[in-house]
C-alpha cells in the first residue's frame, strides 16, 4: 500500500520541484486563492514568502510518513535522513540545471522540518493504533 501512494507521490513532488517553471507560474490561481482565503479569516500577514515555507513544510510530511513505513521499526531513527537528503538533492539540482528556480537554505530547511513532522506523525499513529502483542512477557513460577 505505501509503495501504491509512494511512488505517484514522489513523481508529483519530482514534477512539482524539478520541472523549469516554478509554481507560481504553473498555479497562479489556486496561490491567490490560498492567499485571499487567508485574509478573508484574518491571517492578514500571510504573504507568498510565508505560504510558500508552510507549503514547503506540508509537501515533505508524507515523506516523512514513508520513510517510516519503509525502515524496519528498530531503526527507525533512519528514517529522519531521507526527507533531508532529498531536500537537499533537490535543491542541488535545481541550482545546477535550473538556474531560474530558487535554491535556498530555508527550503532544505521547511522541507526537512516537514519530513521530521512526518516521521513523528507516523511513531505517533503507530503507538496508538498498531495492534498490541498478545504475548505475556512474565511467567508463572510451577511448585513441584
Amino acid at each position: 500500500m505505501a509503495i501504491a501512494l509512494g511512488i505517484p507521490f514522489l513523481a508529483g513532488l519530482v514534477f512539482l520541484t524539478l520541472t523549469p517553471r516554478r509554481v507560481e507560474e504553473v498555479m497562479p490561481n489556486l496561490l491567490d486563492l490560498a492567499l485571499s482565503a487567508a485574509h478573508r479569516i484574518g491571517w492578514e500577514s500571510l504573504d507568498f514568502t510565508r505560504l510558500e515555507i508552510i507549503a514547503n513544510v506540508l509537501v515533505f510530511v508524507p515523506v516523512g510518513i514513508l520513510s517510516f513505513l519503509f525502515v524496519p521499526r528498530r531503526w527507525w531513527p533512519i528514517a529522519l535522513m531521507p526527507g533531508p537528503a532529498l531536500s537537499l538533492s533537490i535543491e542541488i539540482a535545481q541550482r545546477l540545471a535550473l538556474p531560474h528556480r530558487a535554491a535556498t537554505v530555508t527550503d532544505v530547511v521547511a522541507n526537512s522540518g516537514g519530513a521530521l513532522i512526518g516521521v513523528f506523525v507516523a511513531i505517533a499513529c503507530t503507538l496508538l493504533f498498531a495492534p498490541r502483542s498478545t504475548r505475556n512477557p512474565s511467567r508463572t513460577l510451577e511448585v513441584s
